[in-house]
Formats: C-alpha cells, structure tokens, sequence
C-alpha cells in the first residue's frame, strides 16, 4: 500500500510541474499553505508517515522553502531515517545557517550515521547556541561521547560542566560527570607517574588514591614520604591531617592538630584548616580559641556550612540560643541536606519552647540522616570491593 500512495504521489507532483508556469503567486502559495496545515494536522495526530508526503510536496512547488526542508529532515531524524533526514537538514541550514536546532539534528545525525568528523563540527557550533534546554543537553551528551571516544578528556569536561549546570539533578549528566572526572584522573595520574615518578606530587597523588579506598595507614606512609620531599605543597599538610584523624587515636589527633597549623602557616587563607582546629578548640573546651577559629573560617568562607554549625555549636554552649539559632538556619541555606544542624536546630526549638517546629527540624534530620547513612553504606561496599576486606579503615569518615 506504502508503494502504491508513493508512485500516485510521484504522478501528482510531475502534473503540478508540468503546469508550473501557469501557475500564479497566489496559487503556488495556496497549495504551500495548504499542505502545511496538512501536515501540521498529521503530525498533531501523531501520524508523522503522512505529513512527510506533505513537506515533500511543498518542496516540489517551491525547493528553497527552508521550513519544508527543515521540518522534512526533523520528522525523518525521529523516524530513524537519518541518512534520509541529513540532506534535508544541511539544505535548510544552507539557506538558514543559524538554525541552531537544526544543526544539532544534523550533527547528531552524522554522528549516528558514521560521520563523526562532520559530528563533531556540527554539534560544536550548534552546542554554545541551541535555546532549548532539552535539545541543548542531547547535543552536550553527544559531543561527550565523541570526545571522549577521541580521547579529547578536557573537552569533554568542560562540556559537562556546562550540562551540569544547566541540569544539575540529571542522573545521564551527573554519570558523564562521574566517568570523565574518573578517566580524566586515572589519565593525569598515569601521565605523572611517567613524567616525575619520584616526587612529592606523585606520593600525594597515590595517598589521596589509597585514601579513597579506605587504605588510610598506607596513604599516611605517602603523605608522609611526599612531606619528607618537599614540606610546601598546598594542601598536603591539610591532607595528612585529615588522615591522621580517621586513626581515632590520641596520638593521632594530637598530631593531626600539628599539621592542621602547618597547613595554616603555609597558607594563611586555608580555611578548612581554620574550622579544623576550632573543632579541636572545642573538643578540649576552649571556646575562646574555638569561637576565634570558626569565626576566622567563616571570615574566609563565608559559605562553608560546617563552619556555620560548628560557631553554632560554640554559641550553644555558650548559651546563646539566638546566635546559635542564626547561624543553623544559615547553615541549611547553604546544605538543606544536613543532618547535624537539622538536629541542633530541633535541640534549639526545644530548648526554647517552639515544639512544633523543633519536630518538623527532627524529622528533617531522621530523613536526612537515614540517607547518608544509606550512602555511607555504598561507599563501604565499594571500598571492600576494592580492597578485599574491611580492614580497620571500614568505618571511616562516619
């Protein structure tokens, strides 16, 4: 039957072009007119097979009509005739090239039909300027997937960064994220163990590695082979500290509490060092030095939650329910998620009467707590899965 409507269709437009010339102005574009709200009506009804004939027909009275071409070539991409669609696409850009939208179609196209050279050029001017957002994202996930096919790992993040932005609650983004920062740190740390395999980098490099993988007493030999070559490095005094803490040890945080100030006196503006020790200040009740510490922290980061709640946490002790109170809700301004200042503030609306909205901040925190503990243990199977057993590092970062 399909065969039968085609070869009718064909006789149709060889009579219209053989009466072309009598034909008025009015005339031709009564008949445009009129297939195009044909094929509107089709493709209203989901019955896009027939509107193609429609868009074709147009094209026969006037070839050079952009939109007949491009919507020809959009209807055949989503029936899956890509190599049918591309000559209709790359003639509506031709005689329109900032189609934005049309030479995604286009680029994504090629790409699926083996030209990935002509792709990529496509979906690169098309990438920076598509308006709709939907549409915008397939054309970003298409260039990662070509550039990452080609090795070209900057690209590719850079264009997921802008993905993620645009979306960033989409799981297909956030899993592009998750692989390209993944390769792309494999590819470094490879390329700096050919380039400088003896050096500081490298050993911090494999500590932050083994750290990762819940190895802490081998990423601790790293950190410290790394300090042994050379002292400076920005952030490997943090680093070291961070992993001495997990020890859990006396030992370990008295010595953690060392590098916490000798990051800070190599880099005055290290605010995580800052909040550190004014959690040991804390801990060892000195509130002064802790509220000195948490205040220069959120001096420097304004926008660091944990800081909010650990000055928080000061003030509390402080009896200073209003201060603390301020400081929380600022808090989850900047994380909703946090389960320890949901719980504090729950503490504060106790503590000062308010029952109903010191429940409503407790739920806040069973339902966020449940998560991350739900969260911690993914992470505690992944690293068993790396590492083989449990080890004494299972239960890290709790």
């Amino acid at each position: 039957m399909r065969t039968i409507t085609v070869a009718v269709f064909s006789c149709g437009v060889l009579f219209l072009g053989s009466l072309c010339f009598s034909q008025t102005n009015a005339s031709r574009q009564q008949q445009i007119e009129s297939h195009t709200r044909k094929a509107a009506e089709y493709l209203k009804e989901n019955r896009s097979d027939l509107a193609v004939p429609e868009f074709r027909a147009i094209l026969a009275i006037d070839p050079k009509n952009v939109d007949a071409h491009g919507n020809l070539g959009a209807v055949l991409f989503f029936q899956g005739a890509y190599a049918e669609a591309i000559p209709e696409l790359r003639a509506a850009l031709k005689l329109r090239p900032t189609l934005w939208k049309t030479e995604a179609l286009l680029g994504i196209g090629e790409k699926r039909t083996g030209d990935i050279e002509a792709a990529r050029r496509d979906l690169e001017k098309a990438f920076p300027n598509v308006a709709e957002e939907k549409v915008r994202v397939e054309t970003g996930m298409e260039l990662i997937e070509i550039y990452s096919a080609t090795g070209d790992l900057e690209k590719a993040a850079a264009t997921v960064g802008t993905l993620r932005k645009i979306e960033p609650t989409n799981g297909a983004t956030l899993y592009a994220a998750y692989r390209i920062y993944s390769d792309l740190a494999d590819e470094s740390l490879l390329s700096l163990s050919v380039v400088d395999p003896n050096s500081a980098r490298m050993h911090q490099a494999l500590a932050h590695e083994l750290a990762k993988r819940g190895r802490t007493a081998e990423a601790i030999e790293n950190y410290r082979a790394a300090l042994k070559l050379d002292p400076q490095p920005p952030g490997l005094h943090f680093e070291l500290a961070e992993m001495l803490n997990i020890l859990g040890t006396d030992e370990g945080r008295q010595e953690a509490e060392t590098e916490y100030r000798a990051a800070l006196a190599a880099n005055p503006m290290d605010e995580q060092s800052e909040r550190r020790l004014g959690g040991i200040a804390f801990q060892a009740g000195d509130l002064k030095a802790a509220t000195d510490h948490y205040d220069r922290a959120i001096q420097l980061q304004p926008n660091d939650p944990e800081a909010n709640i650990g000055l928080a946490k000061v003030m509390t002790s402080l009896n200073e329910p209003k201060k603390a109170e301020a400081l929380l809700q600022r808090a989850l301004q900047l994380d909703p998620t946090s389960a320890v200042a949901h719980f504090r503030l729950s503490a504060i609306y106790r503590q000062t009467g308010r029952a109903e909205d010191a429940q409503r901040e407790l739920e806040e925190y069973q339902k966020y707590k449940g998560m991350k503990e739900k969260l911690r243990e993914v992470y505690g199977d992944l690293h068993r899965d790396q590492t083989g057993d449990e080890g004494d590092d299972s239960n890290r970062k709790k």
